[in-house]
């Protein structure tokens, strides 16, 4: 059986807005989330608080969407920090074939009925 999925490599960057940042952020900063991993460029850093706003959000945008869903079109988020203007632009720079067998050794099971997650 063939148990692979699709998903979006994605590339997470500092944007400013019009009020000032006033945290450790610098426009242009970025890092890149390919599969499960999280890549970060050499000498560059990430606040663990914009982290925390940030990796419940990237899951959802690796995945293919109903062109409805709000996930697609909201592609910034605010830095948790309610001081502070930065935003971190999400954007989708790839897809990724990724093997179920690759990612866990819970076995794929069939759903019994339809609408059974």
């Amino acid at each position: 059986m063939d148990d692979t999925f699709t998903l979006y490599d994605l590339k997470v960057e500092v944007v400013a807005t019009d009020r000032p940042m006033v945290c450790s952020h610098k426009v242009g900063d970025y890092f890149l989330v390919q599969g499960e991993n999280l890549v970060f460029p050499k000498d560059t850093s990430f606040s663990m608080y914009s982290l925390s706003a940030l990796l419940p959000v990237l899951p959802a945008k690796q995945r293919p969407l109903d062109p409805n869903d709000w996930m697609l079109s909201d592609t910034e988020i605010a830095c948790p920090d309610p001081n502070c203007g930065a935003r971190f632009k999400i954007t989708r720079v790839g897809k990724r074939i990724q093997s179920h067998g690759q990612c866990t050794v819970v076995p794929i099971r069939k759903p019994e009925r339809e609408n059974e997650v």
